[in-house]
């Protein structure tokens, strides 16, 4: 997995490039954590084919910190084999996807 990041005013914009799995969903949900140190976060998936249940606690991680910090966490880029997990664990109903 390969995470680049793009800081623009109070947004950050995490660009994910691979699979979000067990060994990588704890590097992706501390470079949310710190994206959300600064402000809102939008996070790109459009070169993600695959999230893990580990990646998925890294997404409601990072949702429920940013509520908790009045900001917001938004999806992009979702491709149709990772729109289908977010679909079937209730997570499309969770995250803010544009």
């Amino acid at each position: 997995m390969l995470i680049s990041t793009i800081k623009t005013g109070d947004k950050t914009e995490i660009i994910v490039e691979g699979r979000i799995d067990t060994t990588t969903a704890p590097e992706f949900q501390a470079a949310i954590t710190k994206a959300l140190e600064d402000g809102s976060v939008i996070i790109n998936l459009t070169k993600v084919n695959y999230v893990s249940s580990a990646g998925l606690r890294a997404f409601l991680s990072g949702q429920k910190t940013s509520k908790s910090k009045g900001l917001t966490m938004t999806v992009t880029g979702v491709v149709p084999e990772v729109k289908e997990v977010f679909d079937m664990t209730g997570f499309s109903d969770i995250l803010t996807f544009a």
